[in-house]
């Protein structure tokens, strides 16, 4: 495979790589997006169950490997604060996505155009 990609010119060597470049950005920004989905549902499930709570229950969150008492008030803000903070990293990536895709389909079709003549007929 690689002696085949040598014998390609170098314009069409260089889009080749332009479009792997591209499919590798598009993966790394697939799994952030995936990973602040997670925390953002986790949050979500968090907040559900302090609902439930009562207002005077004790509360203990998470700091590193220590559980801390807190106010129930006070973690409710902060995890109000992290899923709006969440839901904004998600629509910038999902922004993104979107704009990698689409650069993603023009690096192809591209591709496609310059290797049609080479192989006499268009990449499936």
């Amino acid at each position: 495979m690689s002696d085949d990609i040598s014998k390609l010119p170098p314009n069409v060597q260089e889009r080749l790589l332009r479009l792997q470049q591209l499919q590798q950005t598009l993966q790394s920004v697939l799994a952030q997006k995936q990973q602040v989905e997670m925390e953002k549902t986790e949050v979500e499930q968090t907040m559900a169950e302090l609902e439930k709570t009562a207002a005077d229950a004790v509360i203990y969150k998470a700091i590193g490997s220590l559980l801390v008492k807190a106010e129930k008030p006070k973690v409710t803000e902060e995890l109000a604060e992290r899923k709006s903070l969440l839901d904004t990293r998600s629509t910038v990536m999902a922004r993104q996505e979107e704009r990698i895709r689409s650069q993603v389909k023009e690096a192809q079709t591209k591709l496609q155009e310059d290797l049609s003549p080479v192989s006499g007929q268009p990449l499936s």
